[in-house]
């Protein structure tokens, strides 16, 4: 079984991490392209296609004016958002780590698919962009490529199950070519106990992400069924709000 999450618009390149031999990313051409494509596009250009602040503008022309000089980081401890918050990466021990980088893939806008290990550098491209290399948008840019990486890595692995713990943004760029991976695909959906019913709240379902990728690390989890025992922060498997498919945890 093999785990999916979505990358993270904050990063950390500066706190002290376990010392730890980064892998190489499976795209550097691709890569490369992206990131030298953005480095030449104007200013004007890149606000149409990263809509954030005059700030962040800023922050990220000079990311791509020195991509390729900046310093590089193990994936798993760079990104820095909610769903890194519930895997707290910096306290998993060496075996949970392990079986991560055999079970555990992060999508990305930049390189695709990224094992924990794998080497990044500082940048922000998100897998919605409307813009690519000759393409209207980057899910046209990787094509079929992170759906064919996934299959390959699903050959190493047991049984073909794919725990989708991904956004909806994210997922896109794998979604049209599900057959082509010939695997199951289970989805999980994290709600709170509220006065009218379960909630979505967005901020907790992201750190749920990162508790169950780190749940199923931890405990080696290669199976849905013992999957549904995952119970960190107060969160309960809800038998008859699921599918065979469909996996629904409650926070009371």
């Amino acid at each position: 079984m093999l785990a999916v999450i979505s990358p993270a618009k904050s990063l950390d390149f500066d706190s002290e991490i376990p010392n730890v031999t980064s892998s190489p990313s499976r795209f550097p051409e691709e890569t490369k392209r992206l990131a030298t494509g953005i480095k030449n596009l104007t200013k004007s250009k890149l606000k149409k296609i990263m809509p954030v602040s005059e700030n962040l503008i800023e922050l990220n022309r000079g990311r791509y004016a020195e991509f390729f000089e900046q310093a590089e980081r193990a994936a798993i401890y760079a990104y820095s958002g909610d769903v890194y918050t519930g895997f707290e990466a910096q306290t998993i021990g060496e075996d949970a780590m392990s079986f991560a980088q055999g079970h555990l893939r992060i999508l990305s806008g930049l390189y695709g698919l990224l094992r924990p290990y794998d080497a990044i550098r500082p940048h922000r491209l998100e897998m919605g962009t409307k813009w690519a290399p000759r393409y209207k948008k980057l899910t046209d840019f990787w094509g079929d490529k992170i759906a064919h990486e996934l299959s390959a890595d699903l050959d190493a692995n047991q049984d073909r199950i794919i725990l989708n713990l991904a956004s909806n943004e994210y997922w896109a760029s794998v979604k049209p070519h599900i057959k082509k991976l010939d695997a199951r695909i289970v989805d999980v959906d994290f709600r709170r106990e509220g006065p009218d019913g379960p909630q979505f709240v967005s901020f907790e379902a992201k750190r749920a992400r990162g508790m169950m990728a780190r749940y199923m690390c931890e405990n080696h989890i290669v199976d849905v069924e013992t999957l549904k025992g995952f119970d960190s922060d107060g969160y309960k498997f809800i038998t008859e709000d699921s599918t065979e498919d469909s996996l629904r945890f409650i926070r009371s």
